[in-house]
């Protein structure tokens, strides 16, 4: 027979260890639940079909043994250095899908986030049980990020395969015209790919606030990827360029800069902090509409 508290005594805390439980647990369940989704899957497949049609391409444009350069097509530098060391196709394709493909991919899972459960029907389910509205939406956010990282690595692994079976690998000479051996240089991949998807985390806090807006799934997608196609276009016009450093997407191509030697830290720190900042501001706004909304679906 449980023994009553004294009078006078202050009760004990409940264990947090339950709660922590719960926490990974609706995690776990998240996850499992956005990767087995079709749509999840097929955005999966054309990231990867990606590097394998840019490899492909620049192997019949180079299959008679003319390289890439003067008058053989151009291009950017890293597509120049592709027949001469496979690793560049990983560059080469973060590079080709980060302006469209990764954003889009992640827009629509974000924007999917908690719209898409208003529609379904399920997010009255998801609140009734012990969840709670602040861990439910970190619990979504972390599934944004951690599908962010996964198409990320999609890409590279799948440009990093398609370059060793294509082209040779060996040194990597630099954007500086240094020379790397390739352990340091496939090192320098995965720092690029993390760099790449870090990127990406205001874009999937702005997407996560959209969400909270709207019970519908296909809108809050519509809208997050406008919102990035429109800003998109606005870091092109050069009268904007007061505005510009202040766009999410302003800085994303700066993980070119690790492939220089020695790494050029300056805009690489930018582009983090101005995620930061993204992702700080959103995901408040994110927040505080929707531990405040009222449920109805």
């Amino acid at each position: 027979m449980p023994v009553p508290a004294r009078a006078g005594t202050a009760a004990r805390p409940a264990d947090p260890a339950p709660r922590r439980v719960r926490g990974l647990t609706l995690f776990r369940s998240e996850l499992t639940t956005t990767f087995r989704r079709w749509r999840t899957l097929a955005l999966l497949a054309v990231l990867a079909a990606v590097p394998v049609l840019v490899g492909t391409a620049v192997k019949l444009e180079t299959g008679d043994g003319g390289g890439a350069g003067p008058g053989g097509g151009g291009g950017p530098a890293f597509i120049a250095q592709v027949t001469n060391n496979g690793l560049f196709l990983v560059f080469t394709a973060l590079a080709a899908t980060l302006p469209f493909f990764l954003p889009m991919s992640v827009g629509v899972v974000a924007g999917d986030a908690i719209a898409g459960e208003a529609h379904a029907g399920t997010l009255r389910y998801l609140l009734v049980a012990p969840a709670g509205r602040t861990r439910l939406l970190l619990v979504k956010y972390a599934t944004v990020m951690t599908f962010c990282l996964v198409a990320t690595l999609v890409v590279a692994v799948f440009a990093l395969a398609t370059g060793a079976v294509l082209f040779p690998l060996g040194e990597v000479t630099t954007i500086s015209g240094t020379t790397i051996g390739f352990g340091e240089g496939l090192l320098r991949a995965l720092l690029i790919a993390l760099v790449v998807a870090a990127s990406l985390l205001g874009l999937a806090a702005l997407g996560l606030f959209i969400s909270t807006l709207t019970s519908s799934g296909i809108a809050a997608m519509a809208t997050t990827v406008g919102l990035l196609i429109t800003l998109q276009i606005l870091d092109q016009i050069p009268q904007l360029h007061v505005l510009q450093p202040y766009f999410f997407t302003h800085y994303w191509l700066s993980f070119a800069d690790v492939m220089r030697q020695p790494v050029y830290w300056t805009d690489l720190v930018r582009n983090l902090e101005l995620q930061a900042l993204y992702a700080a501001v959103f995901g408040s706004a994110a927040w505080a509409r929707f531990t405040t909304k009222d449920i109805t679906a």
